[in-house]
């Protein structure tokens, strides 16, 4: 086979050609090629990315009024959680009442707990309660709590004189002031939620009485 040098002009060129063709396929089909199909993939990609912005930008006036709801929905769950507590909260709920009791002007002397009704998503929490005061001041009292943020119900209310206590079933007389003319007993039932009825060893542990006086 004749040397590079050997060959003529025609020839030389013609190889030169022949070279290039054949190192041009061959970086083609093992740089350029892979590049194409990266970039391919990387167009089709940014293409869907854009289509996904564009379906999203729809909602863009939107976010706004979105964001206003869902304060709206957190400020209801917080005003829902005073109304209903998450839990059981036994001693602020006292603390609430002696408050009503000391702004009513009159005396909360017993707190004395009862067994617990658990429902499907609430469980009711009664306390029977002994009070005294001026007749006035036992009347506000209860309008008090019934304005309560937080639900209190009143049943079994016994009321009477100071003069006879018993009548109203107070578990004790005491000295009371010259201003104070009603003593009354009465059960004050308050709430907490829970997602799940309990099973029935847990409400039966839970819903054993349990005395807790002032």
């Amino acid at each position: 086979m004749a040397n590079f040098g050997e060959m003529s002009g025609v020839k030389q060129w013609a190889a030169v050609l022949g070279g290039a063709l054949v190192l041009t396929g061959a970086l083609y089909f093992t740089t350029f090629k892979g590049m194409q199909e990266k970039n391919a993939a990387a167009q089709s990609a940014l293409g869907a990315k854009l289509a996904e912005n564009q379906q999203l930008e729809m909602y863009r006036p939107k976010l706004a009024e979105m964001e206003r709801q869902l304060a709206n929905l957190k400020q209801q769950l917080e005003i829902e959680r005073r109304i209903v507590p998450d839990e059981k909260e036994a001693d602020t709920f006292m603390r609430m009442v002696n408050a009503e009791a000391a702004k009513s002007g009159i005396e909360v002397r017993r707190y004395t707990s009862k067994p617990i009704s658990s429902k499907d998503f609430y469980t009711e929490i009664p306390f029977d309660i002994d009070i005294d005061g001026p007749y006035f001041g036992v009347m506000n009292f209860f309008d008090r709590l019934a304005k309560m943020e937080r639900i209190v119900n009143i049943s079994n209310l016994l009321v009477s004189t100071t003069k006879k206590p018993s009548d109203a079933k107070v578990k004790k007389t005491y000295q009371y002031a010259p201003g104070e003319s009603v003593v009354a007993s009465c059960t004050a039932t308050t709430f907490f939620s829970h997602d799940i009825q309990p099973s029935a060893e847990t409400t039966g542990k839970a819903g054993t009485p349990a005395a807790a006086k002032r």
